[in-house]
């Protein structure tokens, strides 16, 4: 990665980075989420995964305004484009022909994803799967400092 290509956070990015601990902290500093020129995009799916994540967790009246804040911070692409639910029928379709299914909000975050042509940041190895040619993905272990394509 060049450090020039847009990039789409994956939900499991934005809570990480949100929570401030140190994989967050590692995955802002090593993709200048809040120094790039370009603000990386989300997915409309996003918010909506990171809202209902921090209800369901009970996140008090002060992290839900840092995770509204951080939001806002972000590019949201809505699915509501003839390109994205094109793409979500591809994904979807080569999915059950090669005998695997990304969850539907994956689904709707990859076609964001590949429609956009940004690199996917994610923690969720559920992406590799998709071909290559529809979208380009970066798996960033939770674990690890390494990041791996």
């Amino acid at each position: 990665m060049t450090g020039r290509e847009l990039l789409l956070l994956d939900t499991n990015v934005v809570v990480q980075v949100c929570r401030g601990k140190e994989t967050g902290e590692r995955i802002d500093k090593a993709y200048g989420l809040r120094s790039r020129p370009e603000r990386p995009l989300i997915s409309v799916i996003t918010v909506g995964e990171c809202l209902a994540f921090a209800k369901h967790r009970r996140w008090g009246d002060a992290k839900m305004a840092t995770l509204r804040e951080m939001l806002a911070e972000f590019v949201v692409v809505d699915i509501n484009s003839r390109d994205v639910l094109e793409r979500y029928a591809e994904i979807h379709a080569m999915g059950i022909d090669s005998g695997w299914n990304l969850s539907d909000n994956d689904t709707w975050i990859a076609a964001t994803a590949s429609v956009t042509s940004a690199v996917l940041l994610t923690t969720d190895k559920d992406f590799e799967r998709v071909d290559g040619r529809l979208l380009k993905h970066i798996f960033i272990s939770p674990q690890s400092p390494a990041a791996t394509s």
